[in-house]
């Protein structure tokens, strides 16, 4: 596949990964372990993020604050599509390793920082840095846990990799864009993923725990746009589906998910060059070309890359509506609203033929997250308000009823794409 130098193809090799995460709200993205002790004031976005300024440099303009761009960021292109054929063990399709593959292929970068999964366990994340398009192959599937992704910065820099690719989520992506000018990297191409509310890899295993008697077995986890998580199995047994209302949601401790998940402002990754989600694709996958550089990658996939039309289905406002007042009852404390077993079947089998589907189905789930960040950072950190809060969450909130206080916006004019 590549005249490079081959590596094992086992096990890619571990980074020896110095300090520490920092208390608080951090997700660990990695910066506080590089040696710059006020890397993380200027790169972190959970102090003082400014998604305008960096849209500014990375995409050349801000987001419209109307249309699909309110919700989903900078869009130069966006598409429902899948890597044809699929990539063997991928999570969806294979898509997101193969677009870097193809930039190592290319030459077009020197390298892709990512992570694989530790050779002990093979949901938790571990850092690496990918210089044989074939170990990207390692890479595929989902990873529950923290994984202080950009402490691999100083590893490739000082290996002489000028020209790196990033896979990363919306919290790496952010510090590494804030940081991007001071780095010293000739080039740097970003593949992001939008989020899926992480937590610990100890938390995980108790979650699948209540979902199967048999958790080792657990290959596979996926949720998917009709309402419904996959799991998969390496014992034989056939595939599973588990409908949404069947989680066992209510079973979680309290901190399962964390502040920092519950405070999110970036669910899409706005500062990837291009997205690589699920959440608008409808059964492919999601993607977003946000710039020419994101559009290149997607490019050079050539006939590999299979689009359809993006669909844009049923209506979000019930779904949201919903969430807003579970949210605010768990906000202040109180318990959670079940819903009968007895509904819960015949609201399943509704979900997915009535509820928001396609483009609708990530509008709710950006204005869900949107609304989570307000409730909760007023309960916990009200202070935080003003500086946290972008104003575009506060445009998401503000059909539901929650508008700022004062003191928790800064005053600034609407914004318009330019």
């Amino acid at each position: 596949m590549s005249d490079r130098p081959q590596t094992a193809p086992h096990v890619l090799p571990s980074l020896a990964i110095g300090g520490a995460a920092r208390p608080g709200l951090c997700t660990d993205c990695g910066v506080s372990r590089i040696g710059d002790g006020k890397a993380c004031g200027r790169a972190c976005q959970f102090i003082a993020p400014d998604y305008g300024a960096l849209e500014r440099a990375v995409h050349g303009r801000t987001a419209a604050s109307d249309g699909d761009e309110s919700f989903f960021g900078v869009i130069r292109s966006m598409q429902r599509a899948r890597l044809a054929p699929p990539a063997p063990g991928a999570q969806w399709t294979g898509l997101t390793t193969a677009i870097a593959a193809q930039l190592l292929e290319a030459r077009s970068v020197d390298a892709v920082l990512t992570v694989a999964p530790d050779p002990q366990d093979r949901w938790k994340p571990r850092p690496v840095i990918v210089t044989d398009p074939a170990d990207l192959a390692q890479c595929r599937g989902m990873r529950m846990g923290y994984a202080p992704l950009l402490s691999a910065l100083e590893p490739a820099r000082a290996a002489g990799h000028r020209r790196i690719a990033l896979i990363g989520i919306p919290c790496q992506v952010y510090a590494l864009r804030a940081l991007e000018a001071e780095l010293g990297f000739d080039a740097i191409t970003v593949i992001g993923t939008p989020c899926s509310d992480n937590t610990t890899t100890e938390n995980f295993h108790h979650f699948l725990s209540l979902l199967d008697p048999k958790p080792d077995t657990i290959s596979y986890l996926e949720f998917r746009t009709d309402f419904k998580v996959e799991l998969r199995f390496d014992d034989g047994r056939s595939p599973r589906l588990v409908p949404f209302l069947s989680l066992p949601i209510s079973a979680l401790p309290e901190d399962f998910f964390p502040l920092t998940c519950k405070t999110c402002v970036d669910y899409t990754n706005r500062l990837a060059d291009v997205t690589v989600g699920y959440m608008g694709g409808n059964g492919d996958q999601w993607v977003i070309a946000r710039n020419e550089r994101g559009e290149a990658a997607l490019r050079a996939l050539g006939a590999r890359l299979a689009v359809r039309p993006l669909t844009d289905r049923g209506s979000r406002a019930g779904a949201v509506k919903g969430f807003l007042a579970n949210t605010a009852r768990a906000a202040g404390g109180m318990p959670l609203r079940r819903m009968p077993n007895w509904l819960r079947p015949i609201v399943s089998f509704l979900q997915p033929r009535i509820g928001p589907r396609g483009l609708e189905f990530a509008r709710a789930r950006v204005e869900m997250k949107a609304v989570e960040t307000v409730l909760h950072l007023r309960r916990v950190h009200p202070k935080r308000m003003k500086t946290m809060v972008p104003d575009y969450v506060w445009h998401l909130v503000k059909p539901y009823g929650l508008s700022p206080t004062k003191g928790e916006c800064s005053v600034e004019p609407p914004r318009k794409g330019g």
